[in-house]
């Protein structure tokens, strides 16, 4: 892949404005039916909606701004308790989806926590009718190693965020789909890493090892 950052940059872009879209439509939709509505019942249960709908969109703003963006700060290490945070947040409103966290090391660097948190996301969208979502990382002697299993009926993944993690994705077929993993693809070949995955019909599994750089 030879994808300059900036068409990656936008394809990011576009994947964070798709993955909004849902719970912002929600929010105006909400406001249209408060405008309208006289019931007092009606209008309380409008403004639960709109709760619902504003934590939702709140919540993946503050995923994807560590996900995708610089959030986080300068600094080599971030703790692990955030990373946590923001998965649990993402699919607190999915009850299908069971988390499970095991974590060896207090924090991880940056690269590692963006890695772990796109392997969230590519694990989320692979359990469609629900399942359990198994997180695991540790730093040790300068090496980050991550693990995350998706364990589900009849798991979804896409054979083109495949060949985004191994790095053989022609750049004419990217998407916005496929941006999460081409970007941590690229910053694991940055830090002299790998990527792993491997797939059946109830289980994909998705593995690093990044050294931790300069």
């Amino acid at each position: 892949m030879t994808i300059s950052p900036i068409d990656l940059a936008s394809l990011l872009c576009s994947r964070l404005c798709h993955d909004m879209l849902s719970p912002v439509g929600a929010l105006t939709n909400g406001l249209e039916l408060l405008a309208d509505e006289k019931d007092p019942e009606m209008r309380k249960r409008c403004f639960e909606l709109l709760e619902q709908s504003a934590r939702i969109s709140a919540d993946k703003l503050k995923f994807f701004r560590l996900a995708f963006g610089a959030a986080g700060g300068f600094g080599e290490l971030i703790a692990v308790h955030a990373a946590r945070t923001l998965v649990d947040s993402l699919v607190a409103n999915n009850a299908r989806i069971r988390v499970e966290w095991s974590f060896a090391s207090d924090a991880l660097p940056k690269a590692a926590v963006k890695t772990l948190l796109n392997f969230a996301l590519i694990g989320i969208d692979g359990l469609p009718r629900g399942g359990v979502l198994s997180l695991a990382a540790e730093l040790r002697d300068g090496v980050s190693e991550i693990v995350v299993r998706a364990e589900g009926p009849r798991i979804a993944f896409d054979k083109d965020i495949g060949r985004a993690l191994e790095g053989v994705l022609p750049d004419s077929e990217l998407s916005s789909r496929t941006a999460p993993a081409v970007m941590i693809a690229v910053l694991a070949a940055e830090l002299g890493g790998q990527l792993q995955f491997m797939v059946d019909q109830d289980a994909l599994v998705l593995g690093a090892v990044l050294p931790q750089g300069a």
